[in-house]
């Protein structure tokens, strides 16, 4: 796993350089997903039934995230929030740029340094940017990820961000309208704990209802941070 996630640093940092274009990225790195033994909470899972990415920077804002052509269209889905009301994904984020992201409070490496990157990349930016937005993580481990114990994770994050649950149902087909193939729980161990395979992406949905481009794992916050004031305000005519 620790190899995986140095992996994914690596390869995006490769990407951020201009060494190699978001296309290559995301091959290699579903390629390694899909190893033997790697079917758990660092698995990377692509959205499917989309085109590959297209090489980011190529209009008037150079993005460090990957450019996806043709964009991916805002999920539509109801689940429930950390106080118990259901919260309509598409309505309750209308007119604001989300960063959505699948994933569960007991991984062990991918979700927690997932949320602090994008955290410590909303400390980078003016308050008044932040606002624009709205973070969403949708757990894809309901069984354990109770409305308490997600909304203790997420405030060690930043209290903003938006936690959501439901049955597993409800999550699956939420993951499949976002293109994303649902996750998939590893056999129970002993102990009684188990890791969930899903995936590490974050789209970022801008006011259009599209996602343009997607962070993949090991995204540096400093180059998210670049990135979220252009996502704020883009309107994708010079693309």
């Amino acid at each position: 796993m620790m190899w995986m996630e140095w992996s994914a640093r690596s390869l995006w940092n490769n990407v951020a350089r201009g060494r190699m274009n978001a296309r290559f990225f995301l091959g290699t790195w579903l390629a390694m997903a899909i190893l033997p033994g790697t079917v758990l909470c660092g698995a990377a899972q692509a959205p499917k039934n989309t085109p590959e990415p297209a090489a980011a920077g190529t209009g008037k804002t150079e993005y460090n995230g990957g450019l996806v052509s043709p964009p991916l269209p805002k999920p539509k889905f109801t689940l429930t929030d950390t106080s118990g009301a259901a919260f309509d994904f598409s309505a309750k984020t209308r007119g604001y740029t989300t960063l959505l992201f699948f994933g569960y409070t007991h991984c062990p490496d991918m979700c927690p340094l997932e949320m602090l990157t994008i955290a410590q990349a909303f400390k980078k930016i003016p308050p008044a940017i932040a606002d624009r937005f709205k973070v969403v993580f949708v757990t894809t481990d309901p069984g354990r990820d109770t409305p308490q114990a997600l909304r203790a994770w997420l405030d060690h994050f930043d209290k903003r961000f938006i936690g959501l649950t439901g049955d597993q149902a409800a999550i699956d087909a939420a993951q499949v309208a976002a293109n994303l193939t649902p996750a998939k729980k590893s056999l129970v161990r002993a102990d009684g704990n188990y890791e969930v395979g899903h995936s590490t992406f974050v789209f970022a949905y801008t006011k259009d209802n599209l996602a343009h481009l997607v962070y993949p794992a090991g995204m540096k916050e400093e180059d998210l941070a670049h990135d979220l004031p252009f996502l704020a305000t883009e309107t994708w005519t010079n693309h």
